[in-house]
């Protein structure tokens, strides 16, 4: 299974390509979407749909992993991220590719094994699980490969149903025939 690990932002997009098989992950490529600070915010969301359609061309990945938005003290930002993440979204579904949402939490304890673990720690884990020399850069690349990672650990450990295939749901439930 492709997995594209997305680290939603305006400013800087984070991506991360794993290939997830048989309990085993493997870095395919990771990077970010840099979009000029002096641009109008329509002309960064339209960089980002670009650039988030040859993504998917790319990699054709079978599933996307998005972290959930979190709001911090800074709303005018959190705005633009969500602006960001809606277009990142609307591409997935246009290409028809599958989409779960994750907490920055559910990320954090499926990598480090524990829900308030320290950014530095997800990084070490991200590099470890990935068996990789050094942890990726930008910061923002190594945080979408953990949301991939993420969704790999949890999807094999979750009951299958029709409704959980279905783009956007991000949950699984019994099936009851």
């Amino acid at each position: 299974m492709m997995i594209l690990g997305i680290d939603p932002g305006f400013a800087i997009v984070g991506f991360g390509v794993i290939e997830a098989e048989r309990g085993r992950q493997r870095l395919v490529q990771c990077g970010a979407i840099n979009t000029p600070a002096g641009e109008p915010l329509p002309k960064r969301l339209l960089q980002i749909a670009n650039d988030m359609d040859r993504l998917f061309e790319l990699f054709q990945p079978d599933a996307m992993a998005v972290e959930e938005l979190f709001f911090n003290n800074n709303i005018t930002t959190g705005i633009g991220v969500a602006q960001a993440r809606g277009v990142i979204l609307t591409e997935a579904e246009r290409f028809g590719v599958p989409i779960f949402e994750y907490a920055p939490s559910q990320v954090k304890l499926a990598v480090a094994g524990y829900g308030k673990a320290e950014k530095r720690q997800i990084m070490d884990m991200t590099k470890r699980l990935l068996s990789l020399r050094t942890v990726p850069r930008p910061d923002d690349a190594a945080d979408a490969l953990a949301i991939a990672l993420c969704h790999a650990r949890s999807y094999t450990s979750r009951l299958q149903s029709p409704d959980a295939a279905r783009p956007g749901s991000g949950r699984y439930a019994v099936r009851k025939d």
